[in-house]
């Protein structure tokens, strides 16, 4: 079986003038080989593609794969992370991880909680600001917490995100709407443990994969939030580690009740953190979460838990090509009512 591989390669877009937190979501070489390697050890013949660009190209000149092992982030956009997907969609070539819709809807953290909290699933009390003319509607409780709405790898978040006045909320609301060109979201702050929660597979068949807790170094930081810096110096800022048995089964039911309310499949995380009643909060998802085999929190915990890594991709393979089995069934199903006169509807 063929498996094409798309990511978003930090070295191809620094060559492009790209730096800093623009490329912080993208993909090392270390990360592109180690996916590769394990997809080679399970018997997969695999073919680097790369991001959007070098996709189109390649369907351009009649390359098919079997499946896509997709971790393209994107660079644009509300529906960045859903480039690739629609793309792949229009020539039927089957992909990992979450579809179109549910990386657009999780990408912007305000539907994402909207749709988990319609749901009946814990989480913060939020607004979306768009201009700063919206912060005199917001009747929230202080401390808050601000960061841009549909960012990942704790960019725009700082110490500055955690806010105690309507002065301080001003002034980072303006710093972010500005730096990011998008809303972002202002909301109640959780003061209690933190927590990421690794889940596999799709619907029914999801399950936890491990759970670790997050937790700062004070001694050395001043920023004591889950951060863009704290994200990429985590050896010297923060510690992980496996939490209490009582722990896990709350966070676990939360973040399982989460995945399958918002549609993800095949792996990803769940963040979570303890409200001031001291109950789970789903904060977020990240339905296409870091494979950096060494320093990405999902490959971490699944390590913690006795996952290695090669599991870890295999096991996401395996919830990905149960879909391609699927889609062979319908194709049969429809040949045979098209040789019987028969549809759907009959």
């Amino acid at each position: 079986m063929k498996v094409g591989i798309t990511y978003d390669l930090k070295d191809d877009y620094i060559k492009l003038g790209f730096k800093g937190e623009e490329i912080a979501e993208f993909d090392s070489e270390e990360t592109i080989s180690g996916i590769e390697k394990a997809l080679q050890k399970s018997g997969f013949e695999t073919e680097r593609i790369g991001n959007i660009n070098s996709l189109v190209k390649a369907l351009g000149e009649g390359k098919k794969w079997d499946i896509v092992f997709n971790i393209a982030e994107g660079l644009y956009g509300f529906g960045r992370e859903s480039q690739v997907p629609a793309l792949l969609d229009a020539y039927k070539i089957p992909y990992t991880f979450s579809d179109t819709m549910v990386l657009a809807l999780t990408l912007h953290k305000g539907m994402a909680k909207h749709v988990v909290n319609s749901f009946g699933i814990e989480t913060s009390p939020f607004k979306v600001v768009n201009k700063i003319d919206e912060i005199d509607k917001i009747e929230l409780t202080y401390p808050l917490f601000v960061k841009p709405v549909a960012e990942g790898t704790g960019k725009g978040i700082s110490g500055k995100s955690l806010v105690n006045n309507k002065k301080e909320l001003e002034e980072i609301c303006k710093e972010l709407i500005h730096k990011f060109k998008q809303p972002v979201i202002v909301e109640e702050y959780l003061p209690g443990r933190e927590f990421t929660v690794g889940i596999i597979g799709t619907g029914k068949r999801a399950r936890v994969a491990g759970v670790i807790e997050v937790s700062h170094l004070k001694e050395n930081t001043t920023e004591l939030v889950y951060g863009y810096h704290t994200k990429s110096e985590y050896l010297d800022v923060v510690k992980y580690t496996v939490p209490e048995e009582d722990i896990i089964k709350k966070c676990s039911k939360v973040a399982l009740a989460s995945w399958r309310a918002l549609e993800c499949r095949d792996g990803g995380r769940i963040d979570i953190r303890f409200n001031r009643k001291n109950k789970p909060s789903f904060i977020e998802v990240n339905p296409l979460a870091g494979l950096n085999p060494i320093h990405s929190d999902l490959p971490i915990l699944c390590k913690k838990a006795g996952i290695s890594f090669d599991m870890l991709i295999n096991e996401i393979m395996n919830s990905a090509m149960l879909r391609i089995k699927s889609r062979k069934e319908k194709a049969e199903i429809k040949k045979w009512q098209a040789e019987n006169s028969l549809n759907a509807e009959d």
